[in-house]
């Protein structure tokens, strides 16, 4: 064990001692790597805020729930003791028959009010659901309709069911870019590995001469590509904090002129674990096959 450890750590110096040798070579590399992980990454991180945005932005979409006329309280009373019971409800508001004519009198139609012989309206409930997914909302306001005494239930959700298949396709179509720019994140490390291959193809040479293994010369050349990939990850985080930080004052006003008070967030750490951990198997994978094609054309 701590023979493989110390050719790992031998490896790991060498790997890094080249790329201090060749800093703007270095530089460019990990810059290419950071800008193409930054874009998918950066889109994904502003999908996620604004899946947060749709539940801070406006009022959640409501429910309601019209009782059967003639007037019932004590149908009434049980649909609201049912709603308080009920998880999956976050609110609800009782509007009785006559407070629901003095808001519609209030909105400018007293007159029309006025030339009514009765009042029409029913006894009404508002709830707001505890859940934001809109395949719960058909669910619940099916269970509504089966309560006795309730006549009418009503939903309006089409606005959250676009928001949301919007942010999917979204999500999609930055997860889609990624793999793309992964594979050419792949070809950029297999092409630098390559050219390092060529400039030490007589070093590898005599290497084998004197009994060197494979393994042994895939090792730097796999921790240079780890290194570069890191190097990129890093740079790739930068990138996205500074576009966090740029926007998060203009996405703040634009949610406060709905009445919201949101805050864009830097990406979490696991996030950003996430980014530099993908960032290094992508350098690994290019140097690795770049390696392993030398080798065996090699042979």
């Amino acid at each position: 064990m701590s023979g493989w450890l110390r050719h790992h750590l031998a490896a790991f110096a060498r790997a890094a001692g080249q790329l201090l040798r060749h800093p703007l070579g270095s530089l460019l590399t990990a810059l290419v790597i950071g800008i193409a992980l930054a874009l998918p990454a950066g889109g994904l991180l502003l999908l996620d805020n604004a899946s947060r945005v749709v539940g801070d932005v406006g009022e959640r979409p409501e429910i309601s729930l019209f009782m059967a006329m003639p007037p019932d309280a004590a149908a009434s009373a049980e649909v609201e003791r049912r709603l308080a019971e009920l998880g999956e409800v976050a609110s609800f508001e009782y509007i009785p028959r006559e407070q629901a004519l003095a808001r519609l009198a209030d909105s400018g139609l007293a007159d029309v009010i006025d030339d009514l012989p009765d009042n029409p309206l029913p006894d009404a409930f508002i709830v707001t659901p505890a859940n934001l997914d809109p395949d719960a909302f058909d669910a619940i306001t099916a269970r509504f309709g089966q309560w006795p005494g309730v006549a009418h239930v009503q939903l309006d959700s089409a606005w959250v069911k676009r928001i949301h298949a919007l942010i999917e396709l979204g999500r999609k179509t930055f997860w889609l870019l990624a793999a793309i720019l992964a594979s050419a994140l792949v070809v950029v490390t297999f092409n630098t590995i390559r050219l390092q291959l060529m400039t030490q193809r007589a070093e590898i040479a005599v290497s084998r001469l004197l009994g060197a293994t494979d393994h042994f010369i895939r090792r730097p050349f796999l921790w240079t590509g780890i290194l570069q990939g890191l190097a990129g990850g890093l740079i790739a985080w930068l990138l996205l904090a500074a576009m966090v930080t740029a926007l998060r004052e203009p996405v703040s006003k634009l949610a406060s002129s709905y009445g919201a008070v949101f805050t864009l967030h830097q990406p979490a750490a696991a996030q950003v674990a996430a980014l530099l951990s993908l960032a290094a198997t992508l350098g690994l994978a290019g140097a690795a096959l770049s390696v392993d094609r030398h080798l065996r054309a090699n042979v």
